[in-house]
């Protein structure tokens, strides 16, 4: 085989992911395939990033990945990186509802509850709420459909007060979205399945949900579901990148266009240059992926794919400055209720060694689906509303002693109804009209670091079966 010519463009997690398994692939096999990693900005990692300061640990963008999912370990071993991971504490976790503080309900799973007496007991609903939510015992089971949006299938089956005061302040945090907006189908197709197999989602989830072995006393564990890295998820970038073979990497590379020519492809770029190659794999954000494939009307649909902005700030005080502390890892917060943060993180507590022993380190995020307007406020503004929420709970009596604010403009792609429907068209036509060119990354299939990884995992396989 003569060499071959992979541009990967985007230097995110899939990006690097991809560079890095296509290089393992052609060394292992013998291959002789040339990959350049192409990215517009001056830094590698996309919205992973690590700020350490005065002997604190700051996540400026995601904080962890869930264990479960084995591509990030698989990425994470391949690296060395083993040794650096730690679990997050499980602490108590609560959500900011009717008015006060309450402790999740224990048993409830991504908010549907799986034990009754905790939901019974629970002060974050209604008596009217718990008799509503309890009709998923005896309701019949939903019509088959194509797709729905998240909000629509749970209040059928729960009701309104479960969905806005435990479901949706989940999902919201980790999806940035409007729950009444975003696809079932794409996001927990399980719940579907659960549905249409078990009728009632509490029933079906502890039937699907693996039991804890009979007679055998666990240990109470202090280890949550979630991993980090104790350097900083930023660490992985950083170790992916020196594996990659030297002159793989060009930053400050703006891609506009890729065109085919013949059987290969031309890679336009901003500083008027053009690559040749054999194979693309695009994994920017879908934006970005439109107006490099502009010329061909299947990629319409991504130019009104929505996406939300959302700003996080993390926040330093002595913790002699929290006079009102709180038992737990952080809170949500009901979308009934009037503050602008969705979420807090007590990131001292929930990840231990980020902060010196004497010091608090708080983490909040703005920027719900209906106030994008709050990511653009200056940092003084955002700290500024940030106390004032938090002092609807705590009492902090003091400035912080410093504060790093992150804006990440228009960063979390929405899954809206209808989306893996889109995304096979948009992909079926991308592999008759340019075969060799793929698209990968969060705006695709698959939000969060393992998702976006998986994603790598496949295009270097689609790539390698193409080359050969």
């Amino acid at each position: 085989m003569d060499e071959k010519k992979v541009v990967v463009v985007g230097g995110g997690i899939t990006g690097l992911a991809t560079a890095f398994y296509l290089q393992k692939e052609a060394r292992e096999k013998n291959l002789p395939v040339k990959v350049t990693l192409m990215e517009a900005s001056g830094r590698l990692g996309g919205v992973i990033s690590t700020e350490k300061r005065d002997g604190f640990t700051i996540e400026r963008g995601p904080d962890s990945l869930i264990a479960r999912k084995k591509s990030a370990m698989r990425l994470i071993e391949e690296v060395g990186l083993q040794d650096k991971i730690i679990s997050n504490t499980a602490g108590k976790s609560y959500i900011f509802a009717r008015g006060k503080l309450h402790t999740m309900p224990e048993g409830s799973f991504m908010g549907i509850p799986t034990k009754v007496t905790p939901f019974a007991l629970s002060g974050l609903f209604s008596p009217i709420g718990k008799l509503r939510a309890a009709g998923d015992f005896i309701l019949p089971k939903g019509e088959a459909k194509e797709d729905q949006s998240l909000g629509e299938f749970f209040r059928r089956r729960l009701g309104d007060e479960v969905v806005d005061n435990l479901i949706d302040p989940l999902l919201s945090g980790i999806y940035a979205g409007d729950i009444d907006e975003l696809s079932l189908m794409a996001l927990f197709p399980n719940f579907y399945e659960i549905e249409q197999k078990h009728r009632s989602l509490v029933i079906g989830l502890n039937k699907s949900m693996p039991k804890p072995p009979k007679n055998v006393k666990r240990p109470a564990s202090k280890k949550g579901m979630f991993i980090s890295l104790s350097t900083g998820l930023e660490e992985l970038i950083l170790q992916v990148e020196k594996r990659l073979e030297p002159g793989t990497v060009r930053k400050n590379t703006a891609v506009e266009k890729v065109e085919k020519t013949g059987g290969s492809y031309q890679v336009k770029l901003a500083t008027g240059e053009i690559e040749e190659a054999d194979s693309v794999v695009i994994t920017t954000d879908h934006f970005h992926a439109q107006q490099i494939l502009a010329d061909h009307a299947f990629m319409e649909p991504f130019k009104n794919m929505p996406s939300n902005s959302v700003a996080n700030v993390a926040m330093v005080f002595p913790k002699s400055a929290i006079e009102k502390d709180i038992d737990g890892t952080g809170f949500l917060i009901s979308r009934n209720s009037d503050f602008r943060i969705t979420a807090c993180t007590w990131t001292h507590k929930k990840w231990p060694g980020t902060s010196p022993e004497d010091m608090a380190l708080l983490r909040c995020y703005v920027g719900k689906p209906d106030d994008q307007e709050a990511v653009e406020l200056s940092d003084d503004e955002i700290v500024e509303l940030v106390l004032k929420d938090l002092n609807k709970t705590m009492n902090i009596t003091a400035k912080p002693i410093f504060h790093v604010v992150t804006r990440w403009r228009k960063s979390m792609p929405q899954y809206t109804v209808g989306h893996l429907q889109k995304i096979a068209e948009v992909k079926d036509r991308l592999n008759e009209e340019l075969p060799g060119v793929y698209l990968a990354g969060g705006s695709f299939e698959g939000v969060g670091i393992p998702g976006c990884i998986d994603q790598a995992e496949a295009a270097v396989e689609k790539v390698m079966s193409y080359l050969s």
